[in-house]
């Protein structure tokens, strides 16, 4: 009688697929463009953490508005934004609204709040069965709101008629555990036209919260699948000594691409890494060229990099440490995946550091090995100086903050309601700390001209 009353409960929460497969009218690239960095380029890699997140992004992003540049702000040398969970609210506004629109985001996006439009008590029996069937909270109580209320029914179409920088909302894809970025590539793979996707279905997918929201569904058309670029089949057909990573991407793509799998169940982006970073290195390390992910163009014309991972992440909470019982069930679960996510994100923090020095010296190497001609059609610079790359690395975090300030910020909770208190707080010390920071006043000093 338990299992069939279960089962009974295992339809209540269902996200349907929206998204529309390939066709012959479907633009190349499906509308992206495809060179975002120029001579000076800035890659931002914004983690989870809800609204928190969201307010410390945008503290950052206006920041970045007010250091000035030989060329106008430092925000316009953002090439690429990576985002995570609650950040991806601030990296999709962007996308769709540019500088012009950024001052609006507190109030648009920020301000309002969503936990009003959401299922919140587990005490409602409804709830209960909503949570043992896969969710408590569907499309209807929250994708609906962000499309209503923020993204008023936009689509990666309106993304990419702006002018970058290139917006990569980052979702996890449960059933092959990877990384899952919203980049005309990964919806490639699934033979589906990401410039008809919805914003709003992507935001939410990348904040899904395991059993506080149920998954966002996408669905593969493999009858729709056409070849996929040879500048993917390192990706696709790694070597057997290529990274694990790359290998549990090549197994996704051909599971995407045959007739058995049907549907794709994408959660938190967080899940697989917190920090975003994640895309970047699976493409450096997966491409398998001297200069990728960058284009050919793009690798003779960039002359300074700064990778700016900006961490919202929460301090740790909870008294069962003063105590000899606890954790309770419920906060072991919490604590056990926050664990999990935490360590994966740090490692790939820690690690990224290397990977920018070993891409700094195989990108000199090849722009050094180019005739003058080629240099030339790509757009290089004159005079051409091919050793003239400098590549690093910043981290933007709570922790980085003077202890009182770090404390406040610290204890501000992962939720999708915040008083204007905490959201103004958050802001102000996301964007003092990065007026202050050593390596952002490096970068403005280093940087290049645009009229040299």
């Amino acid at each position: 009688m338990t299992a069939l009353f279960l089962g009974g409960c295992a339809a209540l929460v269902v996200n349907h697929a929206s998204n529309v497969p390939l066709s012959d009218a479907t633009a190349p690239n499906m509308g992206a463009p495809t060179d975002y960095v120029h001579t000076n380029a800035i890659f931002l890699s914004l983690s989870g953490g809800g609204l928190r997140a969201a307010a410390f992004s945008y503290g950052v992003m206006s920041g970045m508005d007010e250091l000035k540049t030989s060329d106008g702000t430092l925000l316009e040398d953002v090439a690429v934004i990576n985002s995570v969970s609650g950040s991806s609210m601030t990296a999709a506004w962007y996308g769709l609204h540019g500088r012009e629109g950024l001052g609006d985001f507190p109030s648009q996006v920020l301000q309002p709040g969503y936990e009003q439009y959401m299922r919140m008590s587990l005490f409602n029996p409804r709830n209960l069965l909503r949570l043992i069937s896969g969710g408590v909270n569907g499309h209807e109580d929250f994708r609906d709101a962000l499309d209503n209320h923020v993204f008023h029914g936009a689509t990666f179409k309106d993304i990419y008629a702006r002018a970058g920088p290139e917006i990569r909302i980052q979702a996890t894809d449960l059933y092959h555990g990877i990384a899952f970025p919203f980049i005309p590539s990964a919806f490639e793979a699934l033979c589906s036209d990401l410039s008809k996707f919805d914003v709003a279905d992507a935001v939410a997918a990348s904040m899904a919260v395991p059993l506080v929201f149920a998954p966002t569904v996408v669905r593969t058309h493999p009858e729709a699948c056409r070849p996929m670029d040879p500048m993917f089949k390192p990706m696709i057909d790694p070597p057997p000594e290529a990274p694990l990573a790359v290998h549990a991407i090549s197994r996704a793509v051909a599971s995407y691409r045959s007739p058995s799998t049907r549907y794709i169940k994408l959660a938190d982006g967080g899940l697989t890494d917190n920090f975003g970073v994640t895309t970047l290195v699976n493409e450096r390390v997966g491409f398998q060229s001297p200069y990728a992910p960058l284009t050919k163009r793009e690798a003779v014309t960039i002359r300074r990099l700064l990778l700016v991972i900006v961490d919202a992440s929460q301090e740790q909470n909870g008294d069962w440490i003063s105590s000899e019982d606890g954790p309770s069930g419920l906060q072991s679960a919490l604590a056990a995946t926050n664990a999990a996510i935490d360590s994966a994100s740090r490692q790939a923090a820690d690690s990224i550091g290397h990977l920018l020095d070993d891409w700094q010296r195989t990108l000199i190497q090849y722009r050094c090995s180019l005739p003058v001609e080629e240099v030339r059609q790509l757009g290089g610079p004159t005079p051409w100086n091919c050793s003239d790359v400098k590549f690093g690395v910043a981290r933007i975090a709570v922790d980085g903050l003077p202890p009182p300030l770090r404390r406040r910020v610290g204890s501000i909770p992962t939720r999708l309601t915040l008083s204007g208190e905490d959201l103004d707080t958050t802001i102000l010390a996301a964007r003092q700390i990065t007026l202050d920071l050593p390596e952002i006043r490096t970068y403005i000093k280093e940087r290049v001209g645009a009229s040299q």
